[in-house]
């Protein structure tokens, strides 16, 4: 296979693997972001404890991050039929991306958040800071440095994902590695998709690493 015919699918493959990644990131930071503090509220010592609510939480998180993902994308396929109205294409496999990734993205919010310093968070309840106080204004904020480190490790975890959403109709550059480098045995085709992928997360990690030396050293001035 030519240049000239690798470009198309290379393309498209990787505009695909964007647009999963992109919008599964989005739905995993709105919903793993409230579960990762709701786990640290509801501990022991924290400002909503009960450990019913807490285990329960834990559990369901646990349970989503033991599943291997080529297991859970098999076994959603009629949840997502159900929300999507098919199980095929990079739109489908939003679903299982994100309910993937958000008990994964929870615990890494969870263990984010907890880094804040306890001194402020008893500070802003000593001053009748509530809930919604202690959250937006010290736990997000103090955390945010972590909290960017996480989702870029999330997007990149994501990547890898994509990558095997292909198997069963996803599309992107894991669909057509599958395809055209496996299938065909096209060795070259091979080689170029992952070095694209490589080429992705390189980027992410870059971008992600950049945004946290300047939260950290905005922090620091503060």
């Amino acid at each position: 296979m030519t240049w000239t015919e690798m470009q198309p699918l290379l393309t498209q493959g990787t505009y695909d693997t964007l647009y999963m990644v992109l919008w599964s990131t989005l739905v995993t930071v709105l919903g793993g972001l409230p579960l990762g503090i709701l786990l640290v509220l509801t501990d022991r010592g924290g400002l909503l404890q009960n450990r019913p609510v807490n285990k329960a939480v834990g559990a369901v998180v646990n349970i989503g991050r033991s599943l291997p993902f080529i297991i859970l994308l098999i076994f959603l396929i009629p949840v997502t039929t159900a929300v999507v109205g098919t199980f095929i294409g990079p739109t489908a496999m939003i679903v299982p991306l994100a309910i993937g990734a958000i008990p994964f993205f929870a615990r890494l919010v969870e263990t984010a958040v907890r880094e804040v310093d306890h001194g402020l968070v008893e500070a802003v309840q000593s001053m009748g800071g509530g809930v919604p106080t202690l959250v937006w204004k010290v736990l997000l904020p103090q955390s945010l440095p972590s909290l960017v480190a996480a989702v870029t490790t999330t997007v990149i975890t994501l990547v890898g994902y994509s990558a095997m959403a292909g198997a069963v109709g996803g599309e992107g550059l894991g669909s057509k590695a599958i395809t055209y480098g496996f299938q065909r045995f096209e060795t070259g085709f091979m080689l170029a998709t992952v070095l694209v992928l490589v080429a992705l997360v390189t980027v992410v990690q870059l971008i992600g690493d950049g945004a946290v030396r300047l939260l950290a050293r905005r922090g620091r001035a503060t």
